[in-house]
């Protein structure tokens, strides 16, 4: 894994505290589901993770004002974005640019189970 340095002196910590949210229950049946708010969690990212177990099956047609990335973690996907449409498996990563109406589904077979990272603080969004 590649990562960047920087000067630690120009990083200076802010007043928040480290902070837990629930965002699933692991012990749950089926896949897991739920969302954290970044303005309830204090930062500028909202976090969602979706799954089913039906191939076919999956969000409708929507559009968000900020970006929105994806990461497949069980199954495969086919994902609409814009005029694109992007086959993704367990361990790709697909980037919805903010503007661009996008849905994805399950692919099967078996269980689609993704982390959805909003780039926002808030979740918004307009289903066309």
């Amino acid at each position: 894994m590649k990562f960047e340095t920087f000067d630690l002196a120009t990083v200076s910590a802010d007043d928040r505290m480290a902070k837990k949210l629930r965002l699933f229950n692991p012990n749950g049946k089926g896949p897991r589901g739920g969302h954290v708010l970044g303005q309830e969690l204090g930062t500028e990212v909202t976090i969602l993770a979706y799954g089913n177990d039906s191939p076919g099956d999956g969000p409708v047609m929507h559009v968000h004002p900020y970006d929105e990335v994806f990461v497949i973690l069980e199954g495969r996907a086919r994902f609409y974005v814009g005029d694109q449409v992007i086959d993704a498996e367990a361990g790709d990563v697909v980037l919805g640019p903010h503007g661009l109406p996008h849905r994805f589904e399950n692919l099967g077979p078996g269980r689609l189970q993704t982390l959805d990272v909003h780039h926002f603080k808030r979740w918004c969004q307009v289903n066309v």
